[in-house]
């Protein structure tokens, strides 16, 4: 009896748990269905936002003529290495990380302007709305909350990775024609490694730029601390590590072991950098002799094949400078995701 009694308790419990598994409803997928379409519908409207404004086509302008002066310059650098009678192996990569010295290489100049596209599409993406009143009005339609927030993530993150491959794909375009030979597959999918990695790199600072859009209210507070940022990663944070090299360099006596501990903690200072980082990935991908990001002993260096490295053995050797990179931006974006969730939305706020 003790049991029947047990199990007759138990039986709403049961039920409950039955019901939340069964497949839902015609009305929950119609409602599914609703928010899909009305998430793209923004995804759309913000796309063609971007396009339109003043803002993105200056900074495209401003990135093409960059791009287009450090293929001349690479042009340039090939030629002359042609005419020297040097040969070597994958001539196609040598367009995106060689220069003649006048105009910086390809690699270089979208470590350097890419923050930016990724900070003028995304400082202002929520607080602009909110002070315009239009946040509140959006909101009370029949969409997700955070339909909105990812809306805005994967419009910006969209157009980035078109102007990215756009660009990369004119670089191999020009190429092709300068050379007159194709790539090899390993050399296509070196570059398309690069561009991901890019996006990825853009996409950091397009969540670094929205996670400062919903912590500030004023998206001129949030462009100038995401303008600091980038700054103080490209400029003074080099400096910073060679003032630390400079006080914790060893003695000229010092044994092996300090010497190696000594480069390991540069090498782990200058990583905590995403330009490092990124910087890292495009020298192991865009030059396959690269065997190494740090410290080689003499005995390494004398066993080691003079080849270069096969794409696997690259993607091994970067594996963990993408994953941090990937991590960070990860973290940005749950951390805005975690604040526009929490945070309360007035009809004036």
């Amino acid at each position: 009896m003790k049991q029947l009694l047990k199990l007759n308790e138990a039986r709403p419990s049961i039920k409950r748990w039955l019901q939340a598994l069964q497949l839902p409803s015609r009305g929950d997928q119609s409602q599914l269905q609703a928010s899909r379409a009305a998430f793209w519908v923004m995804v759309q409207k913000e796309f063609s936002d971007h396009i339109r404004s003043w803002r993105f086509s200056i900074l495209l302008a401003i990135i093409v003529l960059a791009c287009i002066g450090s293929i001349y310059s690479a042009i340039t650098a090939l030629q002359a290495q042609g005419s020297s009678g040097s040969t070597q192996s994958f001539h196609f990569l040598k367009i995106f990380t060689l220069s003649d010295g006048s105009i910086p290489q390809f690699t270089q100049f979208v470590a350097f302007l890419g923050p930016l596209m990724g900070i003028a599409l995304g400082f202002d993406a929520v607080n602009t709305e909110r002070s315009k009143g239009t946040l509140s009005r959006l909101i009370s339609q029949p969409i997700y909350r955070d339909d909105f927030l990812k809306a805005k993530f994967t419009a910006s993150l969209l157009l980035v990775a078109i102007v990215i491959f756009s660009l990369g794909l004119l670089v191999m375009g020009l190429g092709l024609i300068v050379i007159g030979f194709p790539p090899t597959p390993e050399e296509f999918f070196r570059v398309m490694l690069f561009l991901v990695t890019a996006v990825v790199y853009v996409g950091f600072w397009l969540n670094l730029s929205i996670l400062l859009s919903v912590r500030f209210k004023q998206a001129a507070t949030s462009a100038l601390s995401a303008i600091s940022i980038w700054i103080f990663f490209t400029v003074f944070y080099s400096i910073i590590i060679n003032l630390v090299s400079r006080a914790i360099v060893p003695s000229q006596n010092g044994t092996t072991d300090e010497l190696l501990r000594y480069y390991s903690q540069m090498n782990l200072l200058a990583r905590v950098s995403p330009a490092e980082l990124f910087s890292d990935i495009t020298t192991t991908l865009l030059m396959p002799n690269v065997r190494s990001l740090g410290v080689l002993t003499m005995e390494q260096v004398t066993l080691a094949l003079e080849s270069p490295l096969a794409i696997g053995q690259s993607i091994l050797l970067v594996w963990p400078q993408l994953t941090a990179l990937i991590a960070l931006t990860v973290v940005c974006f749950g951390l805005s995701y975690y604040w526009f969730m929490r945070q309360e939305i007035r009809a004036r706020s």
